[in-house]
Formats: structure tokens, sequence, C-alpha cells
């Protein structure tokens, strides 16, 4: 299994209180250390207001956020937990994707879903769809996106989103395009969504139990469908209060992710702390759990 780390950018108030430029500082010498310390990806939330509840404190923006990452690091793959689609036009996010895959060689993947956090869709001024809406303009977003990422120019006619001869080079490096991570928990919709378009499917905050009954009826849908399971991969954000503390609790919960057969886990040990002691404890977790992190080049 791989293990990848949220990159802190303030949105679950780990930098309450501090300075912008230090923060930023701060998020670098993570990112750094993350890809010393061996971790497989670096990814970041795409909200604008503090969570629980909104405050006057610091988030920033997820896509500057990568591309600064993709040229502070020179390995880890980087994306979102996930990009909220209707924050964006979808063939504007196929052209960010591309190009900050670019930028980075070839690392980025693009996770997406969407979007559930209604006072920043309102403050921000998108609006507030039903859920229904929402889930339906994703399907649109997605046939965008993967238009734009085929050769050629894109055309596509769908009731929440239309390109008509939209160009978009360069295409991103990844071959046969770069990744798509479809987010969230629905087993109609969202699962079917991954298994139409995505590389992964990424769930959130699920037991492992349950991600195995999840990735079976998935699997057998694939089956279905006419697509190899084989294929579609799963990940799982994980709970954050379970990555809080170092310590045999936080390794057997590794180690059972592994266990069932995840292909990745991405988690925020420095949620509470954003320090690099606390990041480095989560390896050595890591490595208690027999999860093989990647050994840094030697040059």
């Amino acid at each position: 299994m791989q293990v990848g780390l949220m990159a802190p950018q303030g949105w679950k108030g780990e930098y309450d209180g501090w300075r912008a430029d230090e923060a930023w500082r701060r998020t670098v010498d993570l990112a750094q250390q993350a890809e010393a310390l061996g971790f497989e990806s670096l990814w970041v939330f795409d909200h604008f207001h503090t969570v629980p509840e909104p405050t006057d404190e610091i988030t920033f923006e997820s896509f500057s956020v990568l591309t600064a990452l993709a040229m502070a690091t020179e390995r880890v793959r980087l994306g979102h937990m996930v990009v909220c689609t209707g924050f964006r036009n979808p063939a504007l996010t196929a052209k960010l994707s591309s190009t900050i895959d670019v930028i980075s060689g070839g690392r980025f993947e693009l996770g997406i879903g969407a979007g559930w956090k209604e006072e920043e869709w309102r403050a921000y001024g998108y609006g507030f769809p039903p859920l229904a809406e929402r889930i339906d303009a994703l399907g649109d977003h997605l046939e965008v996106i993967h238009a734009m990422f085929r050769p050629g120019r894109a055309t596509y006619e769908g009731r929440y989103a239309q390109v008509r001869g939209a160009i978009n080079e360069p295409k991103g490096l990844q071959q046969p395009r770069i990744p798509i991570i479809v987010g969230g928990n629905g087993e109609r919709r969202i699962a079917g969504y991954a298994i139409k378009y995505g590389d992964e499917l990424n769930y959130v905050f699920l037991d492992p139990d349950e991600i195995v009954e999840r990735m079976a009826s998935v699997r057998a849908r694939c089956e279905a469908e006419g697509r190899d399971p084989a294929t579609l991969r799963f990940s799982l954000y994980t709970k954050d209060e379970q990555m809080r503390d170092a310590g045999q609790a936080r390794v057997d919960v590794m180690g059972r992710l592994a266990e069932i057969g995840l292909d990745r886990a991405v988690c925020f040990p420095t949620r509470w702390s954003p320090t690099i002691e606390a990041q480095a404890a989560f390896a050595e977790d890591c490595e208690k759990a027999g999860l093989t992190l990647i050994a840094p080049a030697v040059v």
C-alpha cells in the first residue's frame, strides 16, 4: 500500500495565528521532508474557508500550492483530495491540470468530486445546487475533462458543461493521460463515475471492513460493465483522529488498511502539529506497520 500525506495549508486550523509567509515556509519544509522520508505522494484540499467554522485564518488555494510544490519537490506524486468541481469550469480544470503535470515532470493526479461545503460555495457566489444536481454536473465535467485530455480539440455538449473545439496544449506528460481519481463515498453514482471515467476511487473516513465490502461490489460492477477490475485502484483519506498520536493504535490502523488490499492511504498526521518531528514520527509508525516507504535516491 502506498502512503500519501496531506500538505498543511491551513484549512483545518493548523495555521491559526501564523503569519502567512511563515506558514508557507513550513508547508514547503514539510513537503520536502515528506519526500525525503519516502512518502509516495502529497495532497491538498480544495477549499476557501476553514473547517468546521469559517474563520479569518489562512487557507492557501489548492492549485497554487500544488504548482509551487511541484517546483519544490522531485519525486512525490501530487494532487487534490479532491477538487470541488463546481468551483471551476471543467475545461479550465483540465488546463490547470495539464500545465501542472508538465511543471511537475509528469507527477500530477486529478482528484475530483462534487463538493459539499455549502457556506463557502455561497460566500464565493457559486450558489449551492441540490446534491443530485451537483452529482449530475460532476458527470458532465468528467466528460469535458476526458475530452480535453484526449488528442485533438475537445467538443462536448452537456446540460451543465460544454466545450466547442477547445484547444488544450500541452495535455500533460503522462500517457495515455493524467490519472483521474473520483472522490466520494456514494455507492451508486460516484462509484459509477469511477468505473466509467476514473483510474482510482477515493473513499473518505470509511472503516476497513466497509471498504472490503465496497471494493468487492465495485469490482463486480466493473466486470458487469466490461471493465477489467484490476484497472481500478482504491484509496482512502483516513480519519484524522486515528492519525493524531504516535503509537501502536496508529500502527494497527495502517497495518489493517494495508492488509485489506487498499492501494493508497492518504493521511494528515500534521493537522494538529505541523512539525518536522510529527511527520517523522508518522514515518516510523508506517514502517512499524510493515509498510515500505520509498528510499531516497542516492546521488
